[in-house]
């Protein structure tokens, strides 16, 4: 029965909302679905809120290996915490301009989006511009001209960076306006906008196609995998 439940909820839920498209009288009953939802995304946070403090609690007071970390996690996350909860350097907002607290926890000047401008944004621009090592020693791995795949991505590659750097202009841009279409910045410009492009529609068409297959799975109670694997 513990079992049984969740799956006829999770049925319904979703054949509500699916079914609210076509018929405008379940829209009422699709809104409360929404709004159930969002009940439950506030506790999954709440939920891995706690989960992120008893992992790094539990290594802290182990000392496990890289518990130096966890200190920085735990007061990180609890001045995020208690900055956005009270609101710390909210302005007021337009419509209750004497109410110091009445705007945004993140607008302008307050805690949250000085945390966010000045600490979590130059951290991710930081990581992803450590990424791009780890990208370019993949790419010397990958661009090694071993097959006909390989040799085909390659030259790709290599009209791409070609075309976006002021080299690539310089080096054809002698050709004459009959064959401009071969000057890498407008061959690397086609090949964007035809060939990836071509792609990515490919790839969100699959991506779509298999949303669709587990969400019929799950509403025909054919996937459990949600619900874990006790019994």
């Amino acid at each position: 029965m513990k079992r049984l439940v969740p799956l006829w909820i999770a049925s319904i839920a979703g054949i509500t909302v699916i079914v609210s498209n076509f018929i405008p009288v379940a829209l009422g009953m699709s809104d409360l679905v929404t709004q159930m939802f969002q009940v439950l995304a506030a506790v999954a946070y709440v939920l891995g809120a706690a989960s992120i403090a008893k992992v790094h609690l539990g290594k802290l007071s182990a000392k496990r290996p890289g518990w130096g970390y966890s200190i920085v996690v735990l007061g990180c996350f609890a001045i995020t915490l208690f900055a956005g909860l009270l609101k710390i350097g909210a302005l007021p907002a337009d419509r209750a301009p004497y109410l110091p607290y009445s705007g945004k926890y993140d607008s302008e000047g307050s805690v949250v989006w000085w945390i966010y401008e000045y600490a979590i944004s130059p951290i991710t621009s930081t990581m992803f511009a450590m990424l791009a090592f780890y990208v370019a020693s993949a790419a010397f791995r990958a661009f090694r001209a071993k097959n006909v795949e390989a040799i085909l991505l390659l030259g790709t590659a290599f009209i791409i960076l070609l075309g976006r750097t002021a080299a690539g202009a310089y080096l054809t841009g002698w050709f004459p306006d009959e064959i401009g279409g071969l000057k890498l910045e407008n061959l690397s410009l086609y090949i964007m906008l035809v060939f990836n492009t071509a792609g990515n529609r490919a790839i969100i068409i699959g991506i779509a196609l298999g949303v669709a297959a587990t969400s019929l799975r799950i509403l025909l109670q054919i996937d459990r995998s949600y619900l874990g694997s006790g019994e």
